[in-house]
C-alpha cells in the first residue's frame, strides 16, 4: 500500500467532493503512516493502534484507505476504530464525508463479520449511523449483479499509456472484489448476452474510466503529482450511459524518478479506488432493488 508513504489530497466530484490534507511534517505521526504500508500485518496493526491513540486527524485518509485495502480483517477491523475515535476526537475535520463513506462501505461489504461490527461502532461514534446490512453483502436482485470494467484509456502524453490503462482496469477490479465482493466482474465463457443475463436475472452494469491528467511539478528537492480521472457508468451490455463522475487527486514525493514514478500510480489508484467505493458501488446498488 504505497499510497500510506506520501501525504495525498483528492478532489472528488460527483457532486462537489473536496477533501484537503494537510501539509506532510516529519514526526511520529508520519511515522506512523508509513507504517501502514509494512508488509507485516502486525507493524500495521501497531501503527493503526498508535494513530488512533495519537488523536491527530493526518491519520484519518491513511486509515480510511487501510479500512478498505488491507489484506488483514485485524488491521481492517483495528483502522474501523481509529476512524471512529479520530473523527469523532476531531469533529470538525474536513475528511469526515471520506472516513463515513469508506466506514459505510465496510460495514455493508467487508467479508468479516469483526469488521462489520467495528464500522457500525464507529459509524455510530461519530454520528453517522450505521446502514443496518451488516449481516448483507450487497449482491442486488434476485440473481445479483455483473459489472462489465471497461479497457479504460489516458488522454496523457505519457509514454506508459499502456501502463495506466492496466493500472485502472486492475484498481478498478479490486476494489471492487473489495467493496463489492458479490458482484461479478467476469462471466463464464467471456461478456454475457442481454439474454444470459435475463435469463440468470443478473442486473449488468459498464464501467470505464479515463486518465485524462497526469502532471509532474518538481521544486527544490520534492515534486507534486496531479492526475484527474473521469469515470462513467452504463447499463450493460447496451451501454446507455446513466452516471459520469469526475475526481482529481495529488500526491508529494521526492525528486527522485523512481518516487515520482510510484507517486503518479498512487494518484491514478486513488482517485478510482475512491470513485468506485464510494460513489459507483452505491449507485449500482441503488439502481437494483
Amino acid at each position: 500500500m504505497r499510497i500510506a508513504f506520501r501525504t495525498v489530497r483528492f478532489a472528488l466530484t460527483l457532486i462537489a467532493v473536496l477533501l484537503i490534507a494537510r501539509g506532510a511534517r516529519a514526526d511520529g505521526v508520519d511515522t506512523l503512516i508509513k507504517q501502514l504500508g509494512d508488509s507485516s500485518s502486525k507493524v500495521r496493526l501497531a501503527a493503526a493502534l498508535n494513530l488512533a491513540k495519537s488523536g491527530d486527524e493526518r491519520g484519518i485518509l491513511p486509515l480510511a484507505k487501510t479500512l478498505l485495502n488491507d489484506s488483514s480483517s485485524d488491521v481492517r477491523s483495528t483502522a474501523a476504530v481509529a476512524l471512529g475515535k479520530l473523527v469523532s476526537g476531531n469533529p470538525s475535520t474536513r475528511y469526515k464525508s471520506l472516513a463515513t463513506a469508506n466506514l459505510k462501505s465496510a460495514e455493508a461489504n467487508d467479508s468479516s463479520g469483526e469488521v462489520k461490527k467495528e464500522a457500525a461502532s464507529a459509524l455510530a461514534k461519530i454520528g453517522a449511523g450505521g446502514s443496518g446490512n451488516s449481516g448483507n453483502n450487497g449482491g442486488g436482485g434476485k440473481g445479483g449483479i455483473y459489472v462489465n470494467i471497461g479497457p479504460m484509456s489516458s488522454k496523457t502524453t505519457s509514454s506508459k499509456n499502456d501502463k495506466w490503462r492496466a493500472v485502472m482496469v486492475k484498481t478498478a477490479q479490486k476494489t471492487l472484489a473489495k467493496v463489492a465482493g458479490s458482484m461479478q466482474t467476469s462471466w463464464p465463457g467471456g461478456s454475457p448476452s442481454k439474454s444470459a443475463l435475463q435469463s440468470k436475472g443478473v442486473a449488468g452494469f459498464y464501467v470505464d474510466g479515463t486518465l485524462n491528467v497526469l502532471d509532474v511539478k518538481s521544486s527544490g528537492n520534492g515534486s507534486t503529482i496531479s492526475c484527474k480521472v473521469s469515470m462513467l457508468l452504463a447499463d450493460f451490455p447496451d451501454k446507455s450511459v446513466f452516471g459520469f463522475l469526475s475526481g482529481g487527486a495529488s500526491v508529494t514525493a521526492s525528486s527522485s524518478a523512481t518516487d515520482q514514478d510510484l507517486a503518479s500510480e498512487d494518484c491514478v489508484t486513488a482517485v478510482i479506488e475512491n470513485l468506485i467505493a464510494n460513489k459507483i458501488v452505491p449507485t449500482i446498488k441503488s439502481k437494483v432493488p
